[in-house]
């Protein structure tokens, strides 16, 4: 049994840390909000600031929305820093910027502390199931001494590099998975509008080279009208935000990952921010002024 830290309970960061509590450990937890009930009903312990979980765990996760949320549970006053001391292991689940977790990296080690960057895929389905894909940016030797730890999160883990590789796999795992949802959209708005049954299209695509798990699971919410976070837009436009701006300082051009952003601030124009990142149909939708059903 390790004592272990986490930090940040939302949608996808207590059905996590449920999985750390489930296999015995001792986990010490804070987040924005009330712990949830079944957290502390399982053994958490709620702390009141980052420092006291820092105090009490030997590995701290956090898991929160973006760049200034991880920076602040680091650094800001009462943060996780001020209760690190030396051989202790912060590991940031969270989706955030390449260049700022270089910084957050070597701010910690000089504390005498490793750091890991462990961004995930799999929304909350892969979180609740233990399925998530984990991708590291680390050493090799923090990462080996985490793995047993992430193995009971996920189940695709792969240390991609140094500290901001694994955030540099998750951008572009979001710019996939974006231009994905932008083409099963465009699909099943061409294939109603032509007068074919989309939720019997889906069915025969999925036996054929356009099998997606974007056409099982975004496909069906487009079809049943089922946009319920999920993912929510606002977090995705975060993620394509760091893949568009990092892509300006790499001199990279990204022109359909700038029209999936595009079609998600039209989701957002319309009140979308929370929903589903499968709407960006409603905006494809409104493009061709057609509902699909």
């Amino acid at each position: 049994m390790s004592k272990l830290g986490f930090i940040g309970l939302g949608i996808m960061g207590t059905p996590m840390a449920g999985h750390l509590l489930r296999a015995g450990h001792e986990v010490f937890l804070n987040t924005t909000r009330e712990v949830p009930a079944d957290l502390i009903a399982a053994g958490g312990k709620p702390c009141a600031c980052g420092r006291e979980v820092a105090e009490k765990a030997d590995v701290i996760f956090i898991m929160v929305p973006d760049t200034p949320h991880v920076e602040a549970v680091l650094f800001a006053a009462g943060g996780v820093t001020e209760g690190l001391s030396a051989g202790k292991i912060v590991v940031d689940m969270s989706s955030i910027s390449p260049l700022a977790t270089k910084e957050f990296a070597r701010k910690v080690n000089d504390l005498g502390c490793q750091y890991l960057d462990a961004p995930v895929s799999g929304g909350e389905v892969g979180a609740t199931n233990g399925t998530l894909s984990i991708m590291v940016g680390g050493s090799q030797e923090t990462f080996d001494a985490i793995k047993p730890l992430f193995e009971l999160m996920g189940q695709n883990i792969t240390l991609v590099g140094g500290n901001g590789d694994g955030q540099t796999a998750k951008v572009a795992n979001q710019i996939i998975v974006a231009l994905n949802i932008e083409a099963v959209g465009e699909a099943l708005v061409f294939a109603a509008k032509a007068g074919a049954d989309p939720a019997k299209v889906r069915s025969a695509l999925m036996g054929g080279f356009a099998s997606s798990k974007i056409l099982e699971v975004h496909g069906e919410r487009m079809v049943k009208r089922t946009f319920d976070p999920g993912f929510r837009i606002s977090l995705h436009q975060k993620d394509l935000n760091l893949a568009l701006s990092s892509a300006r300082e790499l001199g990279v051009s990204l022109p359909n990952t700038a029209t999936a952003q595009e079609l998600f601030n039209a989701c957002s124009a319309h009140g979308g921010s929370n929903w589903d990142h499968s709407a960006m149909i409603r905006a494809l939708e409104t493009l061709a002024n057609y509902q699909i059903s």
